[in-house]
Order: structure tokens, then C-alpha cells, then sequence
């Protein structure tokens, strides 16, 4: 089994929930050299929507957003979890945040029908350092 657990930071990016807002950040972001590790979309209310970005290169997407004019939100902490063994990997991490008494607020992950997942888990803000610690995660 192999797998691997990177602290990762985000931005928050809110657009109005319509069609080609959220391409219009990623595409602005694409065309600045911008890579990303990770992106999630959710609606946060009545007509509007949040774009969480994982940047490779921190620096790079906050001069990036400058430039465009993207309103990056204060950042945040979660995991990346990559891995080749299904299920198994990532019940045994949940099981370890239970033991340690560290709550997991939000997690979304896919598997990509090769037998290999990426899932991102989200603890709250006091709980970041310990859950690294728990996982062993770089970054």
C-alpha cells in the first residue's frame, strides 16, 4: 500500500453561483501559470458559490489574483491524501482522527477506477498541527 498525506493551504474564492464563473477563476488562474493540487466548488447561499484552490505555489496564486483581480479569501489548512489502496487507506486514517479524539468537519475524495484515490480532509484550525502529527504528513 502506498500512500501519502501532505498538509496543504487553500484560498477561498466566492463568485456569484452561475454558469462560467468558476471556469472564469480557474481559466484566469490557467493562463497566469497557476497549478493547482486540488480545487473543490460548493454553493454557500442564495446565488452564490465557494471555490476553495490548492495551490503548488503560494506565492505564485497570490500574485496571481492580484494581477486578475480574484478576491482570495483568508487561508485555510486541510489534508491531501493520495493513495493505490482503496477503501482500507482511508477508513484506517478516519479510524486514527477517531482514536486521537480529532474531529473531522468535512472530507471528499475520488476513486479513480484504477484502484488509486485523492481525498481531502478538512479538520478545524486547533486541530491541524495534532492531525499532521496523527498522520505523519508533510507540508
Amino acid at each position: 500500500m502506498s500512500i501519502t498525506v501532505r498538509k496543504a493551504r487553500y484560498y477561498h474564492v466566492t463568485v456569484r453561483d452561475r454558469p462560467g464563473e468558476g471556469c472564469r477563476v480557474l481559466t484566469d488562474l490557467e493562463q497566469e501559470g497557476v497549478g493547482l493540487l486540488a480545487f473543490t466548488a460548493v454553493p454557500t447561499g442564495p446565488g452564490m458559490a465557494q471555490i476553495r484552490v490548492f495551490p503548488e505555489d503560494e506565492d505564485l496564486l497570490v500574485r496571481a489574483a492580484e494581477r486578475t483581480g480574484i478576491a482570495l479569501q483568508e487561508p485555510g489548512e486541510a489534508f491531501i491524501v493520495r493513495g493505490d489502496e482503496r477503501l482500507a487507506a482511508l477508513t484506517d486514517i478516519h479510524r486514527r482522527f477517531a482514536d486521537s479524539g480529532i474531529n473531522i468537519y468535512a472530507s471528499n475524495g475520488v476513486f479513480d477506477g484504477h484502484g488509486g484515490y485523492c481525498c481531502i480532509i478538512y479538520v478545524r484550525p486547533e486541530d491541524v498541527e495534532r492531525a499532521a502529527g496523527v498522520l505523519g504528513a508533510s507540508g
